[in-house]
């Protein structure tokens, strides 16, 4: 994991409302952070922390107030949006938002496929690997509407649509949060062969955005603990999960036991 794929520098993003008597909202505050290819690291913090802006900006959504962002070097402003999004993908924390219910689910996928494979003959076969990778079947997928399959089933469908791009960074937000608890760990478990290129051939770093630390203990490799826009804790997940350095993140531990072990405290 030697090779910076993303780079945020000093990122701040304030709202503004109101006309008269203008309110200023700090969502984001000074955040710096890198990834590196190969790499899973998670934004972890309460609702109101800033994780989810912090996605946005990344994803080019919104705009920064001040700060940058460098993708593969580059200040991600400057490279063209269909050459972005083919290297990076988002995944998101309703499955069904993501869906026109009007069309059937190879709707989708096909619109996918004629973006990020042009060129390409056999865009069945990459359709079909592209649902293999996630676990599921062509024939229990293709053909019908998102509302007859679940939502385990839709989170891997969007998934296996990021895969069709063939991205370097998958940016996973709350992706688990509106799912049973048994996909959950399916998803979960996903994220990390993909990373391990159990199932995809390709080099990817993922951010994994979450409020719960078990989730970002389980499949991450460094962690960064968002309060109130700003980053006050980051590091390899063990020593910052074992050893916390700030009252908030060990506040955020106790309130969450580990997969491993109950936390406690003095």
């Amino acid at each position: 994991m030697e090779n910076e794929i993303l780079k945020i520098q000093d990122l701040t993003k304030i709202y503004t409302s109101g006309l008269i008597r203008t309110k200023e909202t700090i969502a984001v505050k000074d955040a710096s952070f890198n990834l590196y290819d190969g790499e899973i690291i998670s934004l972890v913090g309460e609702s109101g922390s800033g994780k989810t802006t912090v996605a946005n900006l990344i994803l080019r959504f919104i705009h920064p107030t001040e700060g940058e962002i460098f993708y593969d070097g580059r200040e991600i402003h400057d490279i063209p949006m269909k050459d972005y999004y083919k290297n990076i993908q988002g995944i998101f924390q309703d499955p069904y938002s993501s869906f026109n219910y009007f069309y059937r689910i190879d709707h989708m996928l096909n619109q996918a496929l004629k973006f990020s494979l042009k060129g390409i003959a056999n865009k069945r076969k990459e359709l079909e690997s592209a649902l293999s990778i996630v676990g599921l079947n062509t024939g229990d997928i293709l053909g019908r509407f998102p509302h007859q399959i679940s939502g385990g089933q839709l989170q891997r469908v969007l998934i296996a649509r990021a895969l069709l791009f063939k991205p370097k960074l998958i940016i996973a937000d709350e992706p688990t949060s509106m799912i049973d608890s048994s996909s959950r760990a399916d998803i979960l478990n996903l994220f990390k062969e993909l990373r391990e290129g159990k199932k995809y051939s390709e080099s990817m770093s993922i951010i994994f955005i979450t409020h719960d630390i078990g989730q970002a203990q389980y499949v991450s490799d460094r962690v960064i603990v968002m309060k109130e826009g700003s980053i006050i804790e980051e590091g390899p997940t063990d020593e910052v999960f074992l050893n916390p350095c700030q009252p908030y993140t060990q506040n955020l531990l106790g309130c969450c036991p580990s997969i491993y072990r109950k936390w406690e405290f003095d």
